[in-house]
């Protein structure tokens, strides 16, 4: 089995940390039950044996096989070429070998409706003779090809998947990723491409965030003023929409579309003010942030004009559920304005609160008529709704508890806002169901699931992939594998392994960053740029707002800081060698350690050249400047701590001070590998 961080080595990070690293797991990798699975298999018994993967491979079902799952044989078997470079002989884009001259062989009962708790469960035999795929639906039979693929291994005689037996089932029924395409505009190759990411991961829902403020970003063929005059020309027309809906659907995966009313609703004024709840007129809004228009909910002409939107969307998605947002109304609007006061004291509503929950009860009643159910962020949580509704808790867990707890199914984003920059062991940990939720057995049955959360104030189509993955696959995990699954290290391992693969199904996770170095230094010499980006990693949060820059819809996002990777790698596994150095003493981890600090500190002086031949590194030489001294600071303590001298006091708070002088930001990204250094630092005092 290959290591699981040679694309580690392959993106530039030191030999000797990466040598030290992989050592440390040697003996675990020889257990054939070490697999690279995420998410991890509800059951799972590995036996003896090897399937071997040669030309001969060929894929057949056991009695009638519908359209979707013969596309995803054709998808597994092109895969697997793909990979291995293997000639198979089977015409597998034609059509399934037959079943008896087959050595991978699968079964199901029916097609899989694509709908929360349909059957997603499939059962796996791998012997050295044959693969046995079994599944109540369709859909199970699709996972079970993206087990297999992760499965798929290489040793010093070929490609082989290792024998075993899983029987696996999802935990929770709605496992989605939410993609905002408003702020700005993705593609359709873009929603595709991290479609198949999703399949490869076992997420079932696409959440579709169409309008906001910025962008109404779909043709409506009733209103058509909404897509002509809301965005800027950049939206999807019904076929493309009609195409995304099948691509999903092929793979598993339902569409359920976002529609954000009554506020977050700048781009729908700006094409009929006359709905709005104070006079027009409006424009697109370039900036990021909660702004004041919104519906007017006490015009019948509003719910006139819904009741014709959604029956057109009700007709193009076929989904059973249909997202109004529902979220951050700042009620100014309806405060100024005279005659919607005059309603709410008319029909005895106490506040805005009251008030839009009367909106939402007729966008319920709307949505009911042609057959949606209502999902909507954690805002529109309000008495009176019927129990059908979905709750989106974003804002905290309580609201899902809450919900919960008044008979309400719910979801959880809270935690899982990946745009945030949060590290993957973070969203790990959430879980939507922990032992601390204070839930009866049959409220937590009404906790459905969760999403992973792609807002786009900071990202364009060319990072989008890299805010997503890997991480998504995390949370992937958490939403389908037994809540006892919870080894972070082992997480972190089995995400290496998924991340290369991933790149396959065309994701730019790892690829865009290398041209963005290059259009950066205006050279194909990168290294140092390279170098200095293991370490650094965005503002976390919504720092990335708060340092002196206004960004607007139509901000460079082509720096450093978006070039970089949510999470350093390199830092996390410094980390780690540091913390293990302390525990132990090792004189080989701490030369590993050293090695590496001298690669950084020595990387200030290759860089400068860089950035003054290409000015819009200027911004990141301050950050090379402090990777200098923090590195420099960490080869003082590691010296200090082999030589059994005790620190110096007078240079324990020189160095704590110029820590935490690099901590502050420069060019909206941060060190991520100041905390080991501080560590360093500390022990000095003890020896």
């Amino acid at each position: 089995m290959r290591c699981p961080s040679s694309s580690f080595l392959r993106r530039g990070t030191f030999i000797v940390a990466l040598l030290w690293f992989c050592s440390a797991f040697a003996a675990a990798l020889e257990n054939p039950g070490n697999l690279n699975l995420i998410p991890v298999p509800s059951k799972i018994a590995v036996t003896e044996g090897k399937f071997r993967i040669t030309e001969d491979l060929a894929i057949g079902a056991i009695g009638e096989a519908g359209a979707r799952s013969k596309k995803a044989a054709a998808r597994f078997m092109e895969r697997l070429a793909g990979r291995t470079g293997l000639f198979f002989k089977q015409d597998y884009l034609a059509e399934l070998g037959p079943s008896g001259s087959s050595s991978f062989l699968f079964k199901y009962e029916t097609p899989g409706q694509l709908e929360p708790f349909e059957d997603e469960s499939y059962a796996l035999t791998v012997s050295p003779d044959r693969i046995l795929l079994i599944a109540k639906t369709d859909l199970g039979v699709l996972h079970g090809f993206e087990t297999i693929l992760q499965l798929m291994d290489v040793d010093s005689q070929g490609y082989f998947i290792p024998c075993l037996q899983i029987d696996d089932t999802p935990r929770f029924a709605w496992r989605g990723l939410l993609i905002d395409v408003a702020r700005h505009f993705m593609p359709v190759d873009v929603i595709k491409r991290n479609l198949d990411g999703m399949a490869a991961v076992k997420l079932n829902i696409l959440h579709w965030h169409l309008t906001d403020d910025q962008g109404f970003r779909l043709e409506c063929k009733i209103f058509p003023r909404l897509h002509q005059f809301g965005s800027d020309g950049l939206y999807y027309s019904q076929d493309q929409v009609r195409d995304v809906i099948a691509y999903a659907a092929d793979r598993g995966i339902r569409v359920m579309p976002e529609f954000d009313i009554p506020g977050h609703s700048t781009s729908w004024l700006v094409a009929y003010p006359a709905l709005a709840s104070a006079p027009g007129p409006f424009k697109i809004e370039r900036k990021w942030g909660v702004f004041d228009p919104v519906f007017n909910p006490t015009d019948e002409n509003t719910y006139r004009f819904f009741d014709l939107f959604f029956e057109e969307m009700a007709s193009l998605f076929p989904d059973g559920y249909i997202h109004i947002g529902g979220d951050e109304n700042n009620g100014k609007q309806w405060d100024s304005n005279l005659e919607i006061q005059q309603f709410k004291k008319a029909h005895n509503l106490l506040d805005n609160h009251a008030l839009q929950a009367y909106f939402n009860g007729r966008i319920q009643a709307i949505l009911a008529k042609y057959g949606k159910k209502m999902v909507g962020w954690d805002e529109i949580f309000q008495p009176g709704l019927p129990k059908d509704i979905v709750i989106q808790s974003w804002r905290g867990r309580q609201a899902l508890i809450d919900s919960a707890q008044r008979g309400y199914q719910g979801i959880l984003s809270s935690g899982y806002y990946i745009d945030l920059c949060q590290p993957a062991a973070y969203h790990y940990l959430n879980d939507p169901i922990s032992d601390e939720v204070p839930l009866k057995d049959e409220e937590k049955k009404l906790i459905l699931g969760g999403e992973a959360t792609m807002w786009s104030e900071l990202v364009t189509q060319e990072t989008i992939d890299s805010r997503i993955w890997p991480r998504t696959a995390a949370i992937a995990e958490r939403l389908w594998s037994p809540a006892s699954v919870q080894d972070v290290d082992d997480m972190y391992r089995r995400l290496d392994a998924i991340a290369v693969r991933l790149e396959e199904l065309g994701l730019t996770h790892f690829k865009n960053q290398e041209m963005m170095l290059r259009r950066l230094a205006g050279s194909a010499d990168i290294g140092p740029l390279r170098t200095i980006l293991e370490v650094i990693e965005p503002l976390k949060q919504y720092k990335r707002h708060d340092q002196g820059l206004t960004y607007t819809e139509l901000s460079p996002l082509t720096r450093i800081v978006d070039a970089a990777l949510p999470e350093s790698k390199a830092a996390r596994l410094f980390r780690k060698m540091t913390d293990e150095f302390l525990r132990t003493n090792d004189r080989k981890i701490a030369d590993a350690l050293k090695t590496q600090l001298q690669r950084w500190r020595a990387n200030h002086q290759l860089l400068r050249p860089l950035i003054k031949s290409s000015p819009v590194l200027s911004e990141i030489e301050p950050l090379s400047q402090d990777l200098y001294t923090v590195a420099d600071i960490g080869i003082q303590a590691l010296d200090a701590i082999l030589a059994k001298t005790a620190g110096d006091r007078a240079w324990v708070n020189e160095s704590r001070a110029a820590c935490e002088l690099a901590k502050k930001s420069k060019g909206h990204a941060e060190l991520a590998l100041i905390p080991a250094v501080e560590k360093l630092v500390q022990a000095t005092l003890s020896r």
